[in-house]
């Protein structure tokens, strides 16, 4: 790979990650202003839909080839990511929220190691379990979970449904064909859009409050302007630009640097909204960090020496894991 061509990339991954990380900090406001948590995914989801329809009709294939894929990705990795996701920010603070939704690569390795039964590399297994000693400082276990309980278990919830899109994203590595991801990207959309309206009832949205203000670190925003933010900046540019960085770069790379997307998240809600984290839950989620980029950063089979086999990836880590697909790598698939 040209270096060019890498630098390039790792720039696009960094500003998705920061459009991603900016999700939250727009929606929050907007959800304490009176806007229900599933009716802001609605939103968010039904408005990336509208504006990726284009693309429905250039991949329209998709529909007949794959559309168990379509359908999974759209109700689990978009719908159910982002209204898991939207619903625990409304009790815990946003950058804790998705620190627990980062828990998800960890929940993908116990899926390939027990239940596909294949096997894992001792980096990822590492990188695991350093993010699971970072969650519990996270949810300050010790305290008796002083956290809201029901936020920490939807912010958990978020994280299974994100371990799936792995799981769904590893379709066609199998030496069928590989969906285009932003084909898998625009159906998903209109396939969450759809289960959110039976979930959400948009019919009973209050339109009136979106267009009024909201409150963002002591100023009033238009309600407008934070949706838009959510839709076109963090949702539809930061899927996209997610995209294309995993074609110019491995996914290994572009995991890390998505990582920073919590980072960015937390100190946007400290600044913006607020939001202190206590010193233990700082060092959890540093920890989470970290155990995210021990696991990404895993040599893959292709990569390894051939005396090294045993110990490479046979699952989505690998050169033939997500790979073009494993540029759907977003908030959650979240959020």
């Amino acid at each position: 790979m040209q270096a060019s061509g890498r630098h390039a990339g790792l720039g696009l991954a960094l500003v998705s990650a920061f459009a991603f990380g900016g999700s939250g900090v727009a929606a929050k406001p907007l959800i304490e202003a009176g806007l229900d948590p599933l009716h802001m995914v609605w939103i968010r989801v039904a408005g990336a839909a509208l504006v990726l329809s284009p693309l429905m009709w250039r991949h329209r294939g998709l529909l007949r080839r794959r559309p168990g894929l379509l359908a999974g990705f759209g109700l689990v990795a978009v719908a159910g990511v982002q209204a898991c996701y939207f619903a625990s920010l409304s009790r815990i603070p946003v950058g804790v929220a998705l620190l627990l939704e980062y828990l998800g690569p960890a929940l993908l390795l116990g899926w390939i190691r027990f239940v596909q039964r294949k096997p894992v590399t001792r980096a990822a297994a590492a990188g695991a379990a350093v993010a699971v000693v970072g969650l519990a400082c996270v949810v300050e276990i010790w305290s008796g979970l002083s956290l809201d309980p029901l936020g920490v278990l939807l912010g958990l919830a978020a994280a299974c449904c994100q371990a799936f899109y792995f799981v769904f994203a590893d379709q066609g590595t199998d030496g069928s064909e590989v969906p285009d991801p932003i084909g898998v990207i625009a159906y998903g959309m209109a396939v969450g859009a759809l289960a959110m309206t039976v979930l959400a009832r948009p019919w009973e949205i209050d339109w009136h409050l979106l267009a009024g203000d909201a409150e963002v670190a002591g100023t009033m925003v238009p309600a407008p302007v934070l949706v838009g933010w959510v839709v076109l900046v963090a949702t539809v540019f930061a899927y996209l630009t997610g995209v294309v960085s995993v074609r110019m770069l491995s996914p290994q790379v572009a995991g890390v640097v998505a990582c920073l997307e919590a980072v960015v998240a937390t100190v946007l809600a400290w600044v913006l909204l607020g939001e202190h984290l206590s010193t233990p839950q700082i060092l959890g989620g540093a920890l989470v960090l970290g155990g995210a980029f021990i696991a990404q950063t895993s040599r893959s089979a292709a990569s390894a020496p051939a005396s090294d086999a045993p110990d490479a990836p046979d699952g989505p880590d690998g050169p033939d894991g997500p790979g073009r697909s494993a540029a759907l790598d977003r908030e959650p698939t979240s959020a």
